[in-house]
């Protein structure tokens, strides 16, 4: 006879189950992307890209589309799958890079400790999740739009104390000439091999993702955003849950923040600012929140926007042909780029069946 124990757990995993079907409805499933053979294309695609791209192409549209990809999807991680909508995860990524410079090497010698890549990366990346963690710990007291609030408040903070902070952080100016390591004898500063470290860390984090979502782990986060107190009363430790959650959004978060301080070689307040901050979250509504892909689709539309908008406008306008592209989405398709896409595919299988 199964003990109440084992008999508390085999529910609590059926009803973690059940909150993720319930939530992969028929809607959710039609935005079910192709496995397996059907990503070859995009993978060979992907591989070959910067071979015939040019260094532009490569690095500032291949790498920063990636880059803004990975730390978009640790916001989709915690919205999509958790219902927790964080507006500081490109303050956990700034946190990444502003530690990486001072713990490794920059132009403020005066600051910067000079340490080994080998040191410096892997404690900047554990300041950065434990950094999340204290953002989780806070925001788990709260749920809504005072999840959003309270992230935002910190986002904030954290802008305005690095930028009058000089002992630490440099103030306004920031760090200058922070470079790649030189891992294993190679030039990561070449555009081609940049590009290929960022594609390599942003499939290993997408791969994350999807494990995550089909995961015990994951399918905990996804019922607690359906009905905690059901999770709450099945002996889950809620809050627990949530923080777990944004420590491992805040990590991939954090490895998007060292790629970007690698990309731009330098870190400053400006690169956490408000605007940084909310364009992440239009990076990730403008791809869809229901897929580890849509993160990547809305930071490539974003990148192109950012890229070639001003041949053919002001820069200055740059916010307004952002913002009504996030309103013509959200208006026509709440599910994002991946909402579009679904639809796109019903209508060729609608047009291929044969009329009766």
């Amino acid at each position: 006879m199964a003990s109440i124990s084992e008999e508390r757990d085999r529910l609590a995993r059926a009803t973690a189950a059940g909150a993720a079907a319930h939530t992969a409805g028929p809607e959710r499933e039609r935005l079910r992307l192709p496995y397996g053979w059907g990503y070859l294309p995009l993978g060979l695609f992907l591989l070959v890209f910067p071979l015939f791209a040019g260094e532009f192409w490569a690095m500032q549209i291949g790498a920063y589309t990636l880059i803004l990809g990975i730390v978009a999807l640790s916001l989709m991680f915690l919205a999509g799958f958790g219902g927790m909508v964080s507006l500081a995860q490109m303050t956990v990524a700034g946190c990444a890079g502003y530690f990486f410079a001072i713990f490794g090497h920059s132009s403020v010698e005066a600051i910067s400790l000079g340490w080994s890549a080998w040191l410096s990366m892997p404690l900047s990346l554990l300041v950065a999740t434990a950094f999340a963690t204290m953002v989780g710990l806070l925001a788990s007291r709260t749920e809504g739009i005072y999840t959003i609030m309270i992230t935002l408040a910190i986002a904030v903070a954290f802008f305005y104390f690095t930028r009058q902070n000089y002992e630490l952080f440099n103030g306004y100016n920031g760090f200058a000439q922070i470079a790649p390591p030189a891992f294993f004898g190679l030039d990561w500063r070449d555009p081609t091999l940049f590009y290929y470290l960022c594609l390599a860390v942003a499939l290993v984090c997408y791969a994350a993702v999807v494990y995550l979502r089909r995961s015990t782990f994951g399918l905990s986060v996804q019922a607690l955003r359906d009905n905690q107190r059901r999770m709450r009363a099945l002996g889950y430790h809620v809050a627990g849950h949530q923080v777990a959650a944004y420590a491992t959004a805040g990590f991939m978060a954090a490895l998007g923040g060292l790629l970007l301080v690698w990309l731009n070689g330098r870190i400053s307040p400006g690169t956490i600012g408000v605007g940084p901050v909310i364009d992440i979250l239009i990076i990730a509504v403008l791809g869809g929140l229901r897929h580890p892909i849509g993160p990547f689709l809305g930071a490539l539309a974003f990148v192109l926007l950012d890229s070639f908008a001003i041949d053919l406008i002001e820069r200055e306008r740059f916010n307004t042909v952002i913002g009504l592209c996030f309103l013509a989405v959200v208006l026509f398709s709440p599910d994002g780029l991946l909402g579009l896409w679904a639809r796109a595919r019903d209508a060729l299988a609608r047009s291929g069946r044969p009329r009766s």
